[in-house]
């Protein structure tokens, strides 16, 4: 495992409605590589995402940004280094598209610093990333559902954080602007940020460096999808709904879901 791990979590827990949902995670996000966290609903995913931002507070464990407790670290200080996207991001309202995105570079401003051609420089390249950029002064409750994504994808992307974490970023996105997404989350875990993707498509999240597979609140399965164990424990919490099948060969093979049909096709005969 990669040491130069930028946010670390030692032992989370979170109950919530008297049931352990995160159950005892740890895992380390790193430097350079994009993770996509997968599993069954109810796994607990979007709740160690939040335990990872700093959103909920632990019932036990430890998390560590930077190699400091991340409770040491002033709100303002956690917001420049950790971008969040929650699943149910805030996309209503009478704003313009521009304005919502340059709210990404409050972190680096302040709430009362002026914008510096820094800042908008980073604005302008997370909506040309995002291709939002045509629409940029029209209002955001004027726009479609995966228009709107794409403005709070082009928000948590202007942060500039070293730590990235999105809830189910594909949401509402097209075939081709989820393509355009993990070209974005590979380009900065390239540039050296560590990336953490709740995914429900398991065939863009067979894609990722690495698979952090969950079940009842447990990290079950941790490493690349090269992995034959990772793969197979993939299948295991999906209750073998489909096979992993490879694609391609060498170093440019990747591997792909395929629905198990057979059932399916039986009861309809």
């Amino acid at each position: 495992m990669l040491s130069n791990a930028l946010l670390q979590a030692e032992g989370l827990v979170l109950r919530l409605g008297g049931r352990r949902v995160v159950d005892g995670v740890s895992l380390g996000l790193h430097a350079g590589q994009w993770a996509a966290l997968v599993g069954p609903n109810g796994a607990g995913k979007s709740s160690l995402l939040s335990l990872l931002a700093g959103l909920r507070l632990p019932e036990a464990g430890r998390l560590r940004l930077a190699g400091r407790p991340l409770q040491d670290w002033s709100a303002r200080e956690r917001a420049q280094r950790l971008a969040w996207l929650s699943q149910q991001g805030e996309a209503e309202g009478d704003i313009a598209v521009l304005d919502v995105v340059r709210l990404g570079r409050l972190p680096q401003q302040g709430l009362f610093g002026a914008a510096s051609p820094a800042d908008e420089a980073a604005v302008a390249a997370a909506m040309a990333e995002t291709e939002c950029s045509q629409f940029a002064q029209r209002r955001l409750n004027a726009l479609s559902g995966g228009e709107r994504q794409r403005v709070l994808l082009a928000r948590a992307l202007a942060v500039g954080a070293p730590v990235l974490l999105l809830d189910e970023p594909t949401t509402h996105l097209d075939a081709p602007h989820q393509r355009a997404l993990l070209r974005s989350l590979r380009l900065r875990a390239s540039a050296g940020a560590a990336v953490a993707v709740v995914l429900h498509d398991l065939n863009l999240a067979l894609m990722a460096d690495r698979l952090l597979v969950m079940a009842g609140g447990r990290l079950v399965a941790d490493g690349a999808p090269a992995e034959p164990a990772v793969r197979h424990c993939l299948v295991e919490v999906f209750d073998h709904a489909f096979t992993i099948e490879p694609l391609g060969q060498g170093i440019r093979q990747r591997w792909i879901a395929v629905p198990v049909l057979d059932a399916l096709w039986n009861g309809l005969q």
